[in-house]
């Protein structure tokens, strides 16, 4: 069982924003220590919420603050500040990124759902930089092929750049995909499929060495479905997902500079 260091939830707890309350009353705020600790119980066991212990609070109450911090951008501008924060000490290594995806299975139903051969469910898309850290991620139905789900990762990047190049395995051999990013000034290194006619082929023997090093995104995604709460989809809404996705990630940056 995964625990946050007094460290990381200190930081945690600082960027998210204090409740205004009501001139008319209402209930009391949550502690947010307790709430924050209790999400990631949520995140890292994979658990129902009617289970979380108590000492964490009500469950109802730390799920309705998860549901409106999510609501709010909070998870989501906490892992963008946490990308800053790498910026600021090591910063990123942008001249070599490797992009996979991961299957999640869905059994809550809702949105953002789609039907592939392994079942219902939807995709984790992970583009991490030479580190083995995620510079973008995204979750989106499964039923598209992941070359077509590239683009989209470029709409979370915690980075103003743009990576140099980009490695992936044979599900990105896509000379369309090719095109799209060359126009972005971004170089694509994928292994050809075996489909492929000689007189096609575009790659380059000496670029398909860095492919050799996938497994920096492999091992990114092994840490990712670390937290059981990823590898089954149980929420109704994708927002609700995105949001321990983006927390689960904040916490593999966070490692990197605070240990």
């Amino acid at each position: 069982m995964l625990k946050l260091t007094d460290e990381q939830l200190d930081w945690l707890v600082e960027r998210i924003p204090d409740h205004t309350p009501s001139p008319k009353g209402g209930r009391p705020p949550v502690d947010k220590r307790n709430a924050v600790q209790g999400i990631f119980w949520i995140l890292d066991n994979g658990a129902k919420w009617k289970d979380l212990p108590k000492r964490f609070g009500s469950k109802s109450s730390v799920h309705r603050w998860f549901k409106r911090w999510v609501e709010g951008r909070v998870f989501e501008n906490i892992m963008r500040d946490a990308g800053r924060v790498v910026e600021e000490r090591d910063g990123f290594r942008l001249y070599e990124c490797h992009i996979d995806g991961t299957f999640s299975k869905a059994r809550g139903g809702g949105d953002g759902i789609g039907s592939t051969k392994a079942g219902k469910g939807v995709k984790i898309m992970v583009l991490v930089d030479a580190k083995g850290l995620p510079v973008a991620v995204d979750t989106t139905s499964a039923s598209p092929h992941e070359s077509q789900l590239v683009q989209r990762l470029f709409n979370f990047m915690l980075t103003e750049e743009t990576p140099e190049r980009i490695v992936g395995d044979k599900a990105y051999d896509s000379d369309a995909l090719d095109a799209e990013l060359d126009a972005q000034g971004i170089e694509l290194i994928s292994p050809h499929r075996s489909n492929r006619k000689k007189k096609h082929k575009t790659q380059d023997s000496r670029a398909l060495r860095r492919y050799k090093r996938r497994w920096t995104v492999e091992r990114t995604i092994a840490w990712i479905q670390h937290y059981r709460r990823l590898c089954i989809r149980w929420e109704k809404s994708t927002m609700m997902f995105q949001g321990f996705l983006h927390l689960g990630c904040t916490l593999l940056l966070l490692k990197e500079v605070l240990g």
